[in-house]
């Protein structure tokens, strides 16, 4: 559905210092930098977040956040620790939440510059 997603950032090196450490555990590399900012994709691919260097970027208001798919749970275990590790805040620590779904298994940052993500499979234990 969609072809990628831009995010505005005020400090385009602290950004993608963040997300090269918090995507590793996802499977997800920087696939381009440039003077314009970086893209984030899949070995070989194209960029499926775009980091973008803007004067006065803001993450949109309450209800936003971006959800990046994990391949196991040891994954979302993974994806948490290390955005903490790489200047994230905690936004809910890994574990079920089966009011989204039985397997449902999801944790939840916010990136240096504000943006929420979370990280979540949906595959049993």
């Amino acid at each position: 559905m969609l072809g990628h997603l831009s995010f505005g950032v005020t400090d385009i090196e602290r950004a993608i210092a963040f997300y090269d450490i918090a995507l590793a555990p996802l499977g997800l590399v920087r696939v381009w930098t440039s003077p314009n900012g970086a893209g984030y994709g899949y070995p070989g691919g194209g960029d499926l977040l775009a980091l973008k260097p803007r004067s006065g970027a803001a993450p949109p208001g309450a209800g936003f956040h971006l959800a990046f798919n994990a391949t196991s749970r040891a994954a979302v275990d993974a994806f948490h620790a290390e955005a903490l590790r790489a200047g994230g805040t905690d936004n809910g620590p890994p574990g079920l939440r089966p009011h989204y779904g039985p397997t449902y298994y999801a944790a939840f940052v916010i990136d240096p510059e504000g943006y929420p993500l979370e990280a979540v499979c949906k595959q049993p234990g």
